[in-house]
């Protein structure tokens, strides 16, 4: 199967993205054994078929390594000319406290060289804990390097309304916010969605099939139990 044009969607004036993001969480240790080998091979797979555009993150066990990896066999197989054919979108999720422009830095080149760019197509950024602002400190560092040339797109992830509010009052441009959404859990219709559209910011959904539960699998049979439940994704 290879998608038509119209499963691609103009993300920024300079970046499509595909429709169905391939999600790198599963490499993260919580969805079983990866084998790097395959894993490589079947990221081949997938850009063949359109899929064009990584979901991942700093943390997801060896993703940006397998990003990186996938970027230098490609570029040798095709030419490095179409290496932009490759979107990544990777995140950046420290831990709560003090954040100075030395850990951030240090955080984004340690994904430019895991990833083999100069440049990161999309910086997602989480924080844990809303009661500290130190996220804000660590916003402004970002939007720093990204007028620096470091980060093309700066966008959030799993942040509410409330706090959307308050960083929008900084007047540092985010391009999405990504976030559970699915026919079963809708709370981003009730403010985040309006919100988010006057401040032309995209909505990236996870969990839209709820990790496999809204799949033909489960028609007409019982509740799984807490045993068969057993990915990290399949959990949440």
């Amino acid at each position: 199967m290879t998608l038509t044009a119209s499963r691609r969607f103009q993300f920024t004036a300079d970046l499509t993205m595909c429709r169905v993001l391939n999600g790198m969480w599963q490499v993260s240790g919580a969805h079983g054994s990866i084998g790097p080998a395959r894993a490589i091979d079947q990221m081949f797979a997938y850009h063949d078929a359109g899929f064009t555009t990584w979901d991942l993150a700093d943390h997801y066990g060896p993703a940006e390594d397998f990003i990186g990896e996938f970027r230098r066999r490609f570029a040798a197989r095709h030419g490095a000319e179409r290496l932009p054919e490759i979107q990544a979108f990777t995140k950046w999720v420290p831990r709560p406290g003090r954040i100075t422009r030395r850990i951030v830095d240090d955080a984004i080149d340690v994904s430019l060289s895991r990833m083999g760019v100069e440049c990161l197509d999309l910086v997602q950024f989480h924080w844990w804990d809303y009661d500290d602002a130190s996220y804000l400190d660590a916003l402004k560092h970002l939007a720093d390097l990204q007028h620096e040339g470091k980060i093309r797109h700066l966008a959030l992830t799993n942040f509410d309304t409330k706090r959307l509010r308050v960083i929008a009052d900084q007047a540092i441009r985010f391009v999405s916010n990504q976030v559970q959404y699915s026919l079963v859990d809708r709370r981003p219709a009730l403010r985040m969605a309006s919100f988010c559209g006057d401040q032309a910011m995209t909505l990236l959904a996870y969990g839209a099939l709820l990790g496999g539960l809204l799949s033909e699998k489960y028609l007409g049979r019982p509740e799984p139990g807490r045993s068969e439940l057993n990915t990290a994704s399949l959990q949440k």
